[in-house]
Protein backbone atom coordinates (compact mmCIF):
# COMPACT_ATOMS: atom_id res chain seq x y z
CA UNK A 1 0.00 0.00 0.00
CA UNK A 2 2.98 2.42 1.25
CA UNK A 3 4.69 1.90 -2.46
CA UNK A 4 1.67 2.39 -4.18
CA UNK A 5 1.20 5.61 -2.52
CA UNK A 6 4.57 6.64 -3.40
CA UNK A 7 4.31 5.76 -6.91
CA UNK A 8 0.67 7.79 -7.16
CA UNK A 9 2.78 10.86 -5.39
CA UNK A 10 5.66 10.96 -7.75
CA UNK A 11 3.14 10.43 -10.91
CA UNK A 12 1.55 13.39 -9.76
CA UNK A 13 4.56 14.88 -8.72
CA UNK A 14 5.84 14.67 -12.31
CA UNK A 15 2.45 15.47 -13.91
CA UNK A 16 2.68 19.36 -11.94
CA UNK A 17 6.18 19.54 -13.39
CA UNK A 18 5.37 18.67 -16.90
CA UNK A 19 2.44 21.24 -16.28
CA UNK A 20 4.71 24.16 -15.35
CA UNK A 21 7.06 23.27 -18.08
CA UNK A 22 4.14 23.63 -20.27
CA UNK A 23 3.73 27.37 -19.16
CA UNK A 24 7.24 28.79 -19.80
CA UNK A 25 8.19 30.32 -22.61
CA UNK A 26 11.98 31.44 -24.20
CA UNK A 27 11.42 34.86 -25.52
CA UNK A 28 14.79 35.54 -27.95
CA UNK A 29 15.90 38.85 -29.10
CA UNK A 30 19.05 38.36 -31.59
CA UNK A 31 21.66 40.98 -31.89
CA UNK A 32 25.11 41.82 -31.10
CA UNK A 33 26.45 43.43 -27.83
CA UNK A 34 28.22 46.19 -27.35
CA UNK A 35 27.48 50.78 -27.08
CA UNK A 36 28.27 50.26 -30.71
CA UNK A 37 25.67 48.21 -32.17
CA UNK A 38 22.95 49.31 -29.95
CA UNK A 39 20.71 50.87 -32.61
CA UNK A 40 20.93 49.31 -35.41
CA UNK A 41 19.10 47.39 -37.85
CA UNK A 42 20.54 44.19 -36.96
CA UNK A 43 19.44 44.41 -33.10
CA UNK A 44 16.00 45.00 -33.53
CA UNK A 45 15.80 41.78 -31.13
CA UNK A 46 17.20 43.27 -28.45
CA UNK A 47 15.46 46.03 -29.03
CA UNK A 48 11.87 44.82 -28.64
CA UNK A 49 12.91 43.13 -25.83
CA UNK A 50 14.44 45.95 -24.28
CA UNK A 51 10.94 48.09 -24.98
CA UNK A 52 9.26 45.19 -23.00
CA UNK A 53 11.16 45.53 -20.14
CA UNK A 54 10.49 49.07 -19.66
CA UNK A 55 7.72 49.33 -20.01
CA UNK A 56 6.83 46.62 -17.95
CA UNK A 57 9.69 47.84 -15.20
CA UNK A 58 11.57 44.67 -15.97
CA UNK A 59 15.83 44.04 -15.02
CA UNK A 60 18.06 42.14 -17.36
CA UNK A 61 20.49 40.43 -15.34
CA UNK A 62 23.56 39.12 -16.84
CA UNK A 63 23.79 35.10 -16.31
CA UNK A 64 25.56 32.74 -18.41
CA UNK A 65 25.63 33.32 -22.12
CA UNK A 66 22.74 35.92 -22.51
CA UNK A 67 21.29 39.12 -20.32
CA UNK A 68 17.62 37.28 -18.83
CA UNK A 69 14.67 38.83 -17.11
CA UNK A 70 11.38 37.07 -16.22
CA UNK A 71 7.97 38.48 -16.72
CA UNK A 72 4.43 36.73 -15.55
CA UNK A 73 1.01 37.11 -16.99
CA UNK A 74 -1.74 35.19 -16.27
CA UNK A 75 0.29 32.12 -15.33
CA UNK A 76 2.23 31.92 -17.91
CA UNK A 77 6.27 33.18 -17.53
CA UNK A 78 8.35 34.78 -19.99
CA UNK A 79 11.88 33.87 -19.96
CA UNK A 80 13.43 37.23 -22.01
CA UNK A 81 17.18 36.26 -23.20
CA UNK A 82 18.91 38.71 -25.23
CA UNK A 83 22.48 36.35 -26.06
CA UNK A 84 25.67 37.71 -25.48
CA UNK A 85 27.18 35.60 -27.91
CA UNK A 86 27.63 37.93 -30.59
CA UNK A 87 24.86 37.37 -33.33
CA UNK A 88 27.00 34.25 -34.86
CA UNK A 89 26.77 31.93 -32.21
CA UNK A 90 22.50 32.82 -31.26
CA UNK A 91 22.14 28.93 -30.85
CA UNK A 92 24.92 27.97 -28.28
CA UNK A 93 22.65 30.54 -25.97
CA UNK A 94 19.53 29.48 -26.94
CA UNK A 95 20.25 25.80 -26.62
CA UNK A 96 21.67 26.12 -22.96
CA UNK A 97 18.60 28.05 -21.85
CA UNK A 98 16.11 25.64 -23.26
CA UNK A 99 17.89 22.74 -21.77
CA UNK A 100 18.12 24.48 -18.32
CA UNK A 101 14.82 25.70 -18.25
CA UNK A 102 13.21 22.53 -19.90
CA UNK A 103 11.92 24.90 -22.56
CA UNK A 104 9.69 22.91 -25.42
CA UNK A 105 10.40 23.44 -28.96
CA UNK A 106 7.05 25.05 -29.06
CA UNK A 107 7.29 27.68 -26.19
CA UNK A 108 10.43 29.19 -28.32
CA UNK A 109 10.14 32.26 -29.87
CA UNK A 110 13.24 34.00 -31.59
CA UNK A 111 13.40 37.39 -33.00
CA UNK A 112 14.80 38.70 -35.58
CA UNK A 113 15.85 41.54 -38.13
CA UNK A 114 14.61 40.38 -41.84
CA UNK A 115 15.94 42.14 -44.46
CA UNK A 116 12.96 40.14 -47.25
CA UNK A 117 10.31 42.29 -45.50
CA UNK A 118 8.81 46.03 -45.32
CA UNK A 119 10.30 48.07 -42.83
CA UNK A 120 8.33 47.61 -39.61
CA UNK A 121 6.44 44.54 -40.91
CA UNK A 122 5.99 42.02 -38.66
CA UNK A 123 5.57 38.26 -39.57
CA UNK A 124 5.31 35.06 -37.56
CA UNK A 125 6.44 31.46 -38.99
CA UNK A 126 7.07 28.29 -37.23
CA UNK A 127 9.34 27.05 -39.58
CA UNK A 128 11.32 28.40 -42.50
CA UNK A 129 14.86 28.93 -44.03
CA UNK A 130 18.04 30.38 -42.03
CA UNK A 131 17.52 33.15 -45.22
CA UNK A 132 21.70 33.68 -44.94
CA UNK A 133 21.20 35.23 -41.53
CA UNK A 134 24.20 33.67 -39.31
CA UNK A 135 22.08 33.99 -36.23
CA UNK A 136 19.70 31.84 -37.57
CA UNK A 137 21.67 29.61 -39.59
CA UNK A 138 23.46 28.98 -36.27
CA UNK A 139 20.36 28.51 -34.41
CA UNK A 140 19.24 25.71 -36.86
CA UNK A 141 22.34 23.94 -36.77
CA UNK A 142 22.82 23.70 -33.09
CA UNK A 143 18.57 22.70 -32.58
CA UNK A 144 18.88 20.73 -35.32
CA UNK A 145 16.26 21.78 -36.63
CA UNK A 146 14.62 24.50 -38.91
CA UNK A 147 11.16 23.98 -37.20
CA UNK A 148 10.98 26.81 -34.61
CA UNK A 149 8.76 29.84 -34.23
CA UNK A 150 10.26 33.17 -35.94
CA UNK A 151 9.11 36.47 -35.03
CA UNK A 152 10.71 38.20 -38.39
CA UNK A 153 10.78 42.16 -38.50
CA UNK A 154 11.27 43.84 -41.48
CA UNK A 155 14.36 46.31 -41.81
CA UNK A 156 13.45 46.34 -45.33
CA UNK A 157 16.59 46.29 -48.49
CA UNK A 158 16.77 49.66 -49.32
CA UNK A 159 20.61 49.15 -49.73
CA UNK A 160 22.90 49.54 -52.70
CA UNK A 161 24.21 46.31 -54.30
CA UNK A 162 27.50 45.10 -52.15
CA UNK A 163 26.08 47.51 -48.89
CA UNK A 164 24.45 45.01 -47.08
CA UNK A 165 26.28 44.43 -44.33
CA UNK A 166 26.79 48.11 -44.03
CA UNK A 167 23.26 47.95 -44.16
CA UNK A 168 22.26 45.73 -41.67
CA UNK A 169 24.93 47.43 -39.37
CA UNK A 170 24.28 50.84 -39.66
CA UNK A 171 21.84 52.79 -37.31
CA UNK A 172 17.63 53.48 -38.20
CA UNK A 173 17.27 56.45 -40.34
CA UNK A 174 15.46 59.36 -38.92
CA UNK A 175 12.17 58.14 -40.39
CA UNK A 176 12.60 54.64 -39.42
CA UNK A 177 13.20 56.08 -36.34
CA UNK A 178 9.80 58.35 -35.53
CA UNK A 179 7.81 55.12 -36.67
CA UNK A 180 9.47 52.69 -34.59
CA UNK A 181 7.58 53.58 -30.83
CA UNK A 182 4.77 52.13 -32.73
CA UNK A 183 6.21 48.85 -34.56
CA UNK A 184 7.82 48.16 -30.97
CA UNK A 185 4.45 48.35 -29.46
CA UNK A 186 3.09 45.93 -31.72
CA UNK A 187 5.34 43.71 -31.30
CA UNK A 188 5.12 43.34 -27.45
CA UNK A 189 1.30 42.75 -28.23
CA UNK A 190 2.53 40.10 -30.73
CA UNK A 191 4.49 38.42 -27.90
CA UNK A 192 1.77 38.36 -25.76
CA UNK A 193 -0.56 36.87 -28.10
CA UNK A 194 1.95 34.28 -28.63
CA UNK A 195 2.49 32.93 -25.14
CA UNK A 196 -1.11 33.76 -24.14
CA UNK A 197 -3.34 32.70 -27.48
CA UNK A 198 -0.89 30.44 -29.30
CA UNK A 199 0.97 30.60 -32.23
CA UNK A 200 -1.71 29.79 -34.79
CA UNK A 201 -3.74 32.51 -33.45
CA UNK A 202 -1.61 34.98 -33.49
CA UNK A 203 -0.46 34.74 -37.28
CA UNK A 204 -4.05 35.28 -38.26
CA UNK A 205 -4.27 38.26 -35.64
CA UNK A 206 -0.88 40.07 -36.43
CA UNK A 207 0.80 38.71 -39.97
CA UNK A 208 1.11 41.33 -42.27
CA UNK A 209 -0.17 44.13 -39.75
Amino acid sequence: MWQFLVRLFKKKEAQVEEQDVMKKYLIVGLGNIGEKYENTRHNIGFKVLDYFARHEDLTFETQKLGDVATYKLKGRTFIFMKPNTYMNLSGKAILYWMTKEKIPMGNLLVITDDLNLPFGSIRLKTKGSDGGHNGLKDIQDKLNTTKYNRFRFGISDAFNKGRQIDYVLGEWSEEENSQLKERLEKSVELIKSFVLSGVNNTMNAFNGK
